[in-house]
């Protein structure tokens, strides 16, 4: 316990700094305020949609926007509007629990690479080094063709090639950082291994990982609906950002609407994930110097 106050004392000031410069980031900020929008959207689906997105009005198909729907209706009669809400619970799902996997995976075999050095870093970087060799559409597509289309094989597709930047990342983080005086001296005091990556080194490293996993939000959400309009992704009738792009094509000079909305829910999210994540890079750069 007194290790952790103590780490909090040492790592308050820099912290605080860092939030404090990030305060002053307008674009960090602005994309930050959609991201809570989008989150809020999503949670609160149920209500906010004015209409079922699934249901299907053949006498209401290809309506512009107007006053009875907002943004129109697709080829099958359904409210663009709420098929964009409910999509939105599908991206930030991908979003969240393909960073999560990748930044566990990543971060821990990173680290036990660095850490340990070795043939044990010999070995995971080669496996590293061979994933990174196939084209991530490709391998999508070999998933997808084994597995079947779906939104499970689309999270594994990127999951599995996705933890290897927070690895490359971490692992030199751990080499600058394990060598380092406070870390010789908790080995010297007795300390185990586990006790040194998980107390003394990786809190000290996690600044970049926060911000590899903020940009990363934006990749595979982008990703995500890319191999949607594949149609490798979530499958009809589900309301998916990708789907709806790639449903929306045969009717792009009669019904525009069905390709617009969505095409812009998704620039406005990677943008809202990028801006947050620049801003978190600029504000701990002063950390990174001094801790990393």
């Amino acid at each position: 316990m007194h290790d952790l106050v103590v780490k909090i004392i040492e790592s308050g000031p820099p912290l605080l700094e860092a939030m404090r410069r990030l305060a002053k980031h307008r674009l960090a900020l602005a994309g930050g305020a959609i991201i809570i929008i989008l989150c809020l959207t999503a949670l609160l689906a149920p209500w906010l949609a004015p209409h079922d997105p699934n249901r299907q009005q053949l006498a209401y198909r290809l309506l512009p926007p107007g006053e009875a729907f907002l943004l129109g209706t697709d080829n099958l009669g359904r409210c663009v509007l709420s098929r964009l809400i409910y999509g939105a619970r599908v991206s930030l799902k991908v979003g969240l629990v393909v960073v999560s996997i990748t930044c566990a995976v990543g971060v821990a075999l990173g680290a036990l690479a660095g850490y340990r050095g070795g043939l044990v870093d010999e070995l995971i970087m080669r496996f590293v080094d061979v994933l990174l060799a196939f084209p991530g559409i490709v391998l999508a597509l070999v998933i997808a063709g084994i597995m079947g289309p779906s939104l499970f094989s689309v999270m594994f597709a990127i999951s599995l090639i996705g933890w290897t930047s927070y690895a490359r990342v971490v692992r030199g983080a751990v080499l600058a950082v394990k060598e380092r005086e406070y870390v010789e001296a908790a080995r010297s005091l007795g300390a185990g291994d586990a006790r040194i990556l998980w107390q003394h080194i990786l809190p000290n490293i996690m600044a970049p990982v926060i911000v590899m996993a903020t940009l990363g939000m934006a990749h595979v959400i982008l990703a995500s609906a890319a191999l949607s309009f594949l149609g490798l992704g979530m499958q009809p009738p589900h309301a998916e950002w990708g789907s709806m792009l790639s449903g929306g094509r045969p009717f792009m000079r009669t019904a525009p609407h069905l390709t617009i909305f969505p095409g812009l829910a998704i620039m406005l999210t990677v943008l809202a994930f990028n801006f947050l994540g620049d801003g978190l890079r600029d504000a701990l750069d002063p950390w990174l110097k001094e801790t990393g």
